[in-house]
Order: structure tokens, then sequence, then C-alpha cells
């Protein structure tokens, strides 16, 4: 009998917040970088950010994504971990709370990044319609004339769907990771 294979495991983000000991922002700044660089060294560290406070004295964000929870739960375990955050407690007001998002949860979950850090609005019309246009004309040209003697608004719903359901999984993870340097310039 032959088994189907396990389905993937879900990507896991983690947000952790906390405050620096004033005057000591660019120490833990340092701090995290070294952490990105040994995270790197895992097996299933997707990618991290860090995401400085709005205004001083404010929260700091460190994003980091994993493959998988287990992956997660291995870097937690690590002796390079306890070894950081034990050095960040000295430049640190107090332990960080973290969130987990998986799955479509991260997807929905409101931003944790300052509005001033998202990229400028006229850009992100831009990279939508770049995905919506090309999604849209194929479905209007391949499945719009198949439905062509349905009600209108179940052909709208169709295709609609058709293309929420292609941007959501396909299109719009790519075009965002495609075009992040133009989404995100340098400031």
């Amino acid at each position: 009998m032959a088994t189907s294979p396990a389905a993937p495991a879900a990507a896991v983000t983690r947000i952790a917040s906390r405050r620096t000991r004033p005057g000591q922002e660019a120490a833990y700044e340092a701090l995290v970088r070294e952490m990105f660089e040994q995270m790197r060294q895992t097996p299933g560290f997707r990618h991290g950010q860090l995401v400085p406070p709005e205004q001083p004295g404010g929260l700091y964000h460190v994003i980091s994504q994993f493959d998988s929870e287990a992956a997660l739960q291995s870097w937690n375990a690590s002796p390079k971990r306890a070894d950081i955050h034990a050095r960040m407690r000295a430049v640190a007001e107090d332990e960080p709370e973290y969130r987990v998002l998986t799955g479509l949860e991260a997807w929905f979950a409101p931003a944790v990044v300052p509005a001033t850090m998202h990229p400028p609005r006229t850009r992100m019309a831009f990279v939508t319609w770049l995905g919506i246009f090309p999604t849209a004309a194929f479905f209007l040209w391949f499945v719009a004339p198949l439905v062509a003697h349905w009600p209108f608004l179940l052909r709208t719903a169709l295709i609609t769907g058709l293309i929420v359901a292609t941007m959501t999984w396909f299109v719009a993870p790519r075009l965002t990771r495609w075009m992040r340097g133009f989404l995100n310039p340098k400031r």
C-alpha cells in the first residue's frame, strides 16, 4: 500500500517586542544583528528583520521566520540563543513579549511595522496592479467565454474568486518577493 507524503510544515513567524535601556539602543541593535548571523546557521531559518521604534524609548520588534515550529523550537533550545539572550538582558529593560503567527494567521494579523516603514502607497498600488492585471486578463480571456451564458453575478463571483485565490496563493507572494527592492528602497 502506497503512503502519501506528509504535508509540508507551515512556516512560523515570531515577533519579539522589547524596550532597550536608555542609551543602549546601538548595543541592542548590534546584538540583534549578531543573533541573526547565528540564526542563519540554524536549519530551517528563513529570514529576520529588526524594526526599530517609531519614537525614542519605544518598542523594538524582532521578526524572524522559520520553515516550521520544529525549526523554531530547535533555535529556542540552542546554546547560542541562550548566550545571546543572556547578553541582551544587560541592555534591555525587560524580557521580550512573543507573538507567534502560523499559516493564514500571518496574512491577516495586524502589522507590527510602524506606518512610517511601510512602502509608499503608490509603489504598493503599482505592484498590486502588476499582479492583478495579468491575472484578471488570463481569467477573462480563457474562463469568461466558457461561462458567458451564466447569470452576471454568478459569472462575476467565479471570475473574482479565481483572481483572489490566484493572487493570494500564487502571484502576490512571489511578486512581493521579486519586487522587494522596489517596494522597500533603502532610505
